[in-house]
């Protein structure tokens, strides 16, 4: 079992090192859904394709895996940078998935920004 930890280190005027832990998480042989869903939106992580209405949503590959980094955590919020430094370094394509996904990309339902901080997939939709 491997323990992952995600640490922000922080060093005053002073020199003084604190560490705060962000997230950890120990990765067990558990069971992982094939579909994961919310609301209408549908991610099949077998085939890696998204449908939202029963109607295919065309992602590239990074889209795809922004949209899979916030859906398998949601209402996590994840910083910008976080979000670029793990899957790539293009701010654009959360506006991307935003235009394909939400009915009214400017009033987003599934991936919300949360000003100053980045963004987090929105988890209050319940799941099937």
């Amino acid at each position: 079992m491997k323990k992952i930890e995600i640490i922000e280190r922080i060093t005053d005027a002073n020199g003084s090192i604190s560490e705060n832990i962000l997230t950890s998480w120990e990765h067990k042989n558990q069971f992982i859904p094939e579909i994961i869903r919310f609301g209408e939106l549908k991610i099949y992580l077998q085939e890696q394709i998204v449908k939202k209405n029963d109607s295919d949503v065309h992602l590239s590959k990074y889209e795809y895996d922004i949209l899979l980094l916030l859906a398998k955590s949601p209402g996590r919020i994840f910083g910008k940078e976080m979000v670029y430094d793990l899957v790539w370094n293009e701010p654009y394509y959360i506006c991307n998935i935003r235009e394909k996904i939400e009915d009214d990309p400017g009033q987003p339902l599934y991936i919300q920004t949360v000003r100053g901080v980045g963004y987090r997939f929105n988890g209050n939709l319940g799941s099937e």
